[in-house]
């Protein structure tokens, strides 16, 4: 008999770490999130400034965040500037943004239609229209499938 076959190292490997399905989800602790400022979007929208309201609505984005009160009231935020915007100017809007940004605003659209407030559901169709034009099911599925939501 070999001295390998005696050997007992193997055993203090740890097969765990090799599982495809054990899934541990990163926590970013180190990221503050402090969502988008509410008063920056406000002053750009009373400008008119409404493409320049959207990004900046979306450029501090709760996603990481788990405070669920803050998460609402970017989704609120969204969802009246969104509501602000005529419908021509959507489609130029809307291709002014990069595909991060894209995926950002659907998933801040499907937000809008789990709580829809008063006249919000049909400017949200528009923009989920148009957004589904730009970005096709690829927007769609990444918003889906993504574990990180607003």
């Amino acid at each position: 008999m070999s001295k390998a076959g005696n050997s007992r190292a193997f055993r203090k490997v740890d097969v765990d770490q090799f599982d495809e399905d054990k899934y541990e989800e990163q926590d970013d602790e180190n990221e503050q999130v402090s969502g988008p400022n509410e008063s920056d979007v406000n002053a750009l929208l009373a400008q008119g400034k409404n493409a320049d309201a959207l990004k900046s609505a979306l450029k501090n984005a709760p996603v990481g965040s788990k405070d669920q009160k803050l998460k609402s009231k970017a989704v609120q935020l969204v969802t009246r500037v969104l509501t602000s915007f005529k419908s021509s100017e959507i489609d130029q809007c809307v291709k002014s943004l990069d595909s991060v940004t894209l995926d950002l605003l659907m998933k801040y659209i499907y937000k809008g239609f789990e709580n829809p407030s008063e006249g919000s559901s049909g400017a949200l169709l528009t923009w989920h229209e148009k957004a589904f034009a730009l970005g096709g099911l690829g927007t769609i599925m990444r918003v889906l499938t993504d574990r990180k939501c607003v």
